[in-house]
């Protein structure tokens, strides 16, 4: 379906002045395993937005594996930037996340006129920008970092699954899902684990919260804990 909704933000940002936007998302908050991943880019402005593109978390894997090829393509720039488990256990997800952020702008070949975060403003980010509440739905250039932010986590975790099979991660990449915690009840956390969300997860009580996102097609449903994990 062809996207006629988006927003006039980055139109009246280039109006003002400077037409280079980084979109800037993140992906992998709510995950048991794994880094978060962001990533910054900067789409053409002389150019119509790509038809398809949509907050990745409302597109099938399929989808965004061919727009993630076309989008890396037509890019002017883009950074990416990860965050570690260890990182995110020693500083929690919410300034690991940031730090993704960071490191992902550094990593643009190009020095953006404006910067789009998804969400609220964002205190620590250390550059100026705009936060846009629900921006990958709103902004073509958020959508897109939010494409390549989650093909790359993916492809991470699915690289992951071969050293560590017993979690799943090719199919839940590394989110809650029945079979990864039984696999931790069994085996336990590995080194890619982060600590403090694996014990919140195997707290009693504390798969209740699966049943919030159990599901036949994990790739579909993983991003519902993360949602769940945010306003917990």
């Amino acid at each position: 379906m062809h996207r006629a909704r988006w927003t006039t933000i980055e139109r009246e940002l280039r109006l003002s002045g400077g037409a280079l936007i980084a979109g800037v998302d993140e992906v992998g908050r709510g995950s048991l395993a794994g880094p978060v991943v962001a990533c910054a880019i900067v789409m053409p402005s002389d150019t119509r937005a790509l038809r398809g593109v949509d907050d990745s978390k409302a597109l099938t894997p399929l989808a965004r594996e061919r727009l993630v090829t076309l989008i890396v393509e037509r890019a002017v720039s883009l950074g990416l930037g990860a965050a570690s488990a260890r990182e995110i256990d020693r500083l929690n997800i919410y300034h690991a996340s940031v730090l993704a952020m960071r490191r992902a702008l550094a990593r643009l070949r190009v020095a953006p006129d404006h910067i789009l975060v998804d969400g609220r403003p964002i205190r620590t980010l250390g550059v100026e920008h705009h936060g846009i509440v629900d921006g990958d739905d709103k902004c073509f250039s958020i959508a897109c970092a939010s494409i390549v932010a989650k093909v790359t986590r993916d492809r991470l975790m699915a690289c992951l699954a071969r050293r560590h099979p017993h979690y799943a991660w090719d199919h839940n990449c590394g989110y809650a899902t029945r079979r990864h915690i039984d696999a931790l009840h069994a085996h336990g956390p590995c080194a890619h684990h982060r600590q403090s969300f694996v014990v919140k997860a195997l707290l009693p009580g504390g798969e209740m919260v699966l049943e919030v996102i159990e599901s036949s097609d994990a790739h579909h449903n993983r991003d519902s804990l993360s949602e769940h994990e945010a306003a917990m």
